[in-house]
């Protein structure tokens, strides 16, 4: 067999074997093998999906999960990081996850910050992206740092470009708006329930947040929470970068990129940083 099939698929395979030969203990031993086999290839998950399964486990969870400084982890990681959660490599030099409390709260607040800086680091890269191929004109709106100013002007702010969907003048309106549906959905969110139907965990809601059904399996989601909380720390990172940019060059991400790819050996970080050095 080229599969590893896990407990939870071979059990009832199992228990209904177990249960023909107790209805039918008579029953020819080539009968039941037939039945087995038959209900095991019932159970049976795909190979690929099977693999998949279970590297994720192995790699990202337990004792023997991948670890920050890889085969030379060995007595550096602490006691009470064991790999329960997603995303634990076994660093905390500081201890901030040693009392349980603590460590809950700011797994909270990593995840909720992942997938806010996800939604920036999207949000300030598209814009730009449209405008320079020409299929939205957003004027100076399209760079991240000048969009709000944009609500000043005396068009407003059109979203994507277009008055007929949303025609933002007031800054009031569009503070109200935000406090009330934001206020709300972290409220719901914290709680653990709200108008709709949840699984009632505060930071994995499934339910009616998962049309697509992803997190039916077990074995899937665990890999999905991986994959959410490292692509939302490199998005962390990148909304920091695109900050230091700003505040730098006064320029967006994506002309400051192809500036640096038009002449990398002068548009770099190096040549900017030389501002910042004192005169002699």
């Amino acid at each position: 067999m080229s599969e590893i099939l896990c407990y939870k698929c071979v059990r009832p395979a199992l228990a209904l074997a177990v249960r023909t030969f107790t209805e039918h203990p008579h029953h020819h031993t080539d009968t039941m093998q037939a039945a087995l086999t038959r209900s095991l290839a019932a159970v049976r998950p795909s190979g690929r999906a099977t693999r998949q399964v279970t590297r994720a486990s192995v790699e990202f969870y337990g004792p023997d999960r991948a670890k920050f400084l890889g085969p030379f982890s060995e007595g550096v990681t602490p006691s009470y990081l064991k790999g329960e959660f997603p995303g634990d490599y076994g660093w905390d030099t500081a201890g901030l996850s040693a009392d349980p409390e603590t460590f809950a709260r700011y797994r909270e607040t990593e995840v909720i910050h992942a997938r806010w800086a996800m939604l920036g680091a999207l949000g300030c890269l598209v814009p730009e992206l449209l405008q320079n191929n020409g299929a939205a004109d957003f004027g100076e709106a399209a760079v991240w740092f000048k969009a709000g100013a944009s609500i000043f002007n005396e068009d407003g702010l059109n979203y994507l470009g277009n008055p007929s969907l949303i025609h933002a003048q007031s800054i009031a309106a569009v503070l109200l708006t935000q406090l009330v549906i934001m206020g709300a959905a972290e409220a719901y969110r914290s709680a653990g329930e709200g108008p709709v139907e949840t699984t009632g965990d505060s930071l994995y809601p499934g339910g009616f947040f998962d049309p697509l059904g992803l997190a039916d399996d077990p074995d899937t989601l665990a890999e999905l929470k991986v994959k959410e909380i490292k692509n939302g720390r490199l998005a962390m990172f990148s909304m920091f970068g695109f900050y230091v940019q700003a505040l730098v060059t006064g320029k967006s991400p994506l002309e400051n990129l192809s500036e640096h790819l038009a002449n990398p050996s002068v548009a770099n970080g190096f040549a900017s940083a030389t501002k910042f050095v004192p005169a002699a």
